[in-house]
């Protein structure tokens, strides 16, 4: 296969910094020579710098694919005002370039190929046999990284393990390879893994290395990727032995991270960041040493350094009035319903020790609601102001109560809330777009969940485990325990309705970090909610009967208290009033997921002409079978 190939010169060229070239002057300028190089570990050390930098995920896990840079617009998390082919049910062969279709250095080839020359060429290197391996071992993990970002979307891809030869016709068609089973791409990924497990430490040493990756982190992607694997969208006949896998994957992920010093992140210390004792919400502001932190990307504001690497996350997700773009991400109504209760029921059981209204649907609810969800009269310090308070209710600006305004400054969030989690209340309006804060891809609440969910899957004694964790992420999130100890979960569960209480934990827990979609697709069960759902909605909150173009309580909101407002200033929220409104208006019949075809998506045609060795699909006319 001819896989976006790219010169050993040119990833050398790219890979070096200022300070290998008082070792390169030495040698031919115009030749790369991998023996200086990979005989000295400062320089490797750049290159394996690089990789990582070429490698780990963004926010809300965008590894640089199509569908991971979209996730939470597709499931009901939040909502897009643009159409989704995905959802529209229109999606056609062309429209998910995941696996790379041109000649460069982004796609998912073009990073495998400069890592399998990282690893060839260290192999080949000088250096000591420990410290060689070190390097090797990272660069494997990534190696299985992009290619578990492949095999999710469409199953089986090519296997290259070795740096393609670039010249001659020769070379180029003996490029040109078939799709690999996905057992096979399976396989190799799990060796890979196996090998940083092997070689890593549970911890590194210095803080300088804060961020690296661990044997810990290895093995807990190792599950992540065992899980999927497992899961119905590649194990219909529910073959056990995956899930037994998966539970011993993450097994011994746990026992890892804990040797390293991993865990919950549970400090209850006051945070700055959040104005909140509540470990959840402060977790994201603990960086070097975080024990949630199992696979972390690190950013930085530092001002006129080379190493500045913010992040806009915080700044995209805030209102426009305060610094932010707009408000990305916003919460629907339909994902707002989804959280428990303080006392961890659901809401509207007759069990539960909290009652349950659409009127004061933010009162009693888990706190990682407030945690999570920025909502009409919340509590929301930003911008250095501790007590500000977010409103997002309209009024009305004529007698008849037909024509209304926002009581925001500017701009107007179109589900009727916004997302506060990990938005730090210091930031200023000037940096509130280059945020320091750092992204975890894994962390150990996914571990817990990922081992739980493995467990239910098998014979009844593992849901003592199963519990056990739920129970470790509930009390962390500081859910009441209750008279029986059970944080809220129903006891005695087994089988199919353990692993949906777990599922429902995955999305609160995790919630908009870009798991949710990954979830429900290796559950086949992105179409099943989404269009049962047929169109996400927002919700819109009204002053009662204002008429008179004049925001009646805008001056005394702020000192009021948020039951009364609800109960005596604010419209009823029901169908009835218009409280809810369609964010997915641009699908006129509703959201049709095609769930048959799009448990694997299709393989570009642009990737077949390039390889025709290459074959689609069976979903998507062509005969090659991803279930293998």
């Amino acid at each position: 296969m001819k896989l976006n190939k790219i010169l050993i010169a040119a990833f050398i060229g790219s890979l070096l910094f200022t300070s290998c070239k008082k070792v390169l002057d030495k040698v031919d300028q115009n030749k790369g020579n991998a023996d200086l190089i990979f005989g000295d570990s400062t320089l490797v050390k750049q290159n394996i710098d690089y990789i990582y930098d070429q490698n780990l995920p963004k926010w809300n896990g965008n590894d640089g694919g199509a569908l991971s840079a979209q996730a939470t617009t597709l499931t009901d998390e939040s909502a897009s005002s643009s159409t989704s082919k995905y959802l529209q049910g229109t999606l056609a062969n062309s429209d998910v370039g995941d696996i790379g279709t041109s000649t460069n250095n982004t796609g998912n080839y073009a990073k495998i190929r400069l890592i399998n020359v990282f690893i060839r060429d260290c192999g080949a290197g000088s250096l000591p046999a420990d410290v060689k391996n070190r390097f090797l071992a990272q660069a494997y993990f990534f190696r299985a990284f992009r290619y578990f970002s492949m095999v999710r979307v469409y199953g089986g891809v090519p296997l290259v393990l070795t740096p393609l030869s670039s010249v001659g016709d020769e070379n180029r068609f003996a490029d040109l390879l078939p799709r690999n089973k996905t057992s096979e791409c399976i396989k190799q990924i799990s060796n890979d893994l196996d090998t940083c497990i092997k070689y890593l430490p549970v911890k590194w040493p210095n803080s300088a290395d804060w961020g690296r990756i661990t044997s810990g982190a290895a093995a807990a992607f190792k599950g992540r990727v065992l899980l999927t694997w497992a899961s119905p969208q590649f194990n219909p006949t529910d073959d056990k032995t995956r899930w037994q896998a998966a539970y011993d994957a993450s097994t011994q992920a746990v026992d890892l991270l804990t040797k390293g010093g991993f865990g919950l992140f549970t400090s209850t210390a006051l945070s700055t960041a959040t104005g909140s004792t509540n470990p959840y919400q402060n977790m994201w502001f603990k960086e070097v040493d975080n024990p949630e932190a199992v696979m972390v990307t690190g950013y930085n504001t530092s001002q006129g350094d080379q190493t500045k690497n913010p992040n806009g996350y915080d700044g995209s997700v805030r209102p426009s009035y305060l610094g932010g773009s707009g408000g990305s991400s916003q919460p629907t109504w339909n994902f707002v319903t989804l959280y428990p209760m303080k006392d961890g029921k659901n809401p509207g059981d007759p069990t539960s020790a909290y009652t349950y209204s659409d009127q004061k649907f933010w009162k009693n609810r888990d706190p990682r609601f407030n945690a999570t969800i920025a909502f009409n009269g919340t509590s929301w310090p930003t911008l250095g102001n501790n007590s500000y308070k977010l409103w997002t209710y309209l009024y009305y600006t004529n007698s008849a109560n037909t024509a209304s305004k926002t009581t925001e400054p500017s701009g107007r969030t179109t589900s009727g809330f916004y997302l506060r989690k990990a938005t730090d209340a210091t930031a200023t309006a000037t940096s509130l777009l280059y945020s320091g804060t750092d992204w975890m891809e894994i962390r150990y609440a996914e571990v817990l969940l990922n081992q739980a969910e493995a467990a239910a899957e098998l014979s009844t004694p593992n849901t003592i485990l199963a519990y056990a964790n739920l129970k470790a992420i509930r009390a962390r999130a500081q859910v009441e325990k209750g008279a029986d100890g059970m944080y809220g979960l129903t006891p005695g569960l087994t089988g199919a309705p353990l692993v949906n209480a777990i599922m429902l934990e995955r999305a609160i827990e995790l919630a908009y970090e870009g798991k949710r979609f990954w979830d429900l697709q290796r559950r086949n069960q992105v179409g099943p909610v989404m269009n049962a759902i047929s169109k996400r909605v927002g919700l819109v909150i009204t002053l009662k009967n204002t008429g008179t173009n004049n925001d009646n309580i805008a001056s005394t909101r702020d000192a009021a208290s948020l039951d009364d407002l609800y109960d005596n200033n604010f419209n009823q929220i029901s169908t009835a009033n218009k409280s809810f409104v369609s964010l997915d208006d641009v699908y006129k019949t509703g959201i049709a997921w095609d769930q048959t075809k799009y448990s694997f998506f299709p393989i570009p045609p642009a990737t077949i002409t390039n390889d025709p060795n290459i074959q689609q699909n069976v979903a998507w006319g062509g005969t090659f079978d991803p279930l293998q």
